[in-house]
């Protein structure tokens, strides 16, 4: 069995297969209030990796060049109020 054959949790690729389908049952039959606060903890989930993962690239420099852009824009004078 290959790494990429194994998920993190240790499944393997079939394993994680069957267990993602029994939750996605398991989903199915929640009452609607129910999966309305799953997609909200999803939402929220999501917000926090993209946070998490935008500081880790201004921490490495990798939006250095963002810096650069607005920059030269506004030399330019290309800079538009919002």
């Amino acid at each position: 069995m290959t790494m990429s054959e194994v998920d993190h949790s240790g499944l393997d690729r079939e394993e994680a297969m069957a267990r993602l389908a029994e939750i996605q049952q398991a989903i199915l039959v929640l009452p609607e209030a129910e999966q309305a606060q799953l997609r909200e903890w999803f939402s929220e989930l999501d917000w926090e990796r993209w946070d998490k993962q935008i500081e880790a690239d201004a921490d490495e420099g990798a939006l250095d060049f963002l810096i650069s852009e607005a920059l030269e824009a506004k030399e330019d004078g290309a800079l538009q109020e919002l």
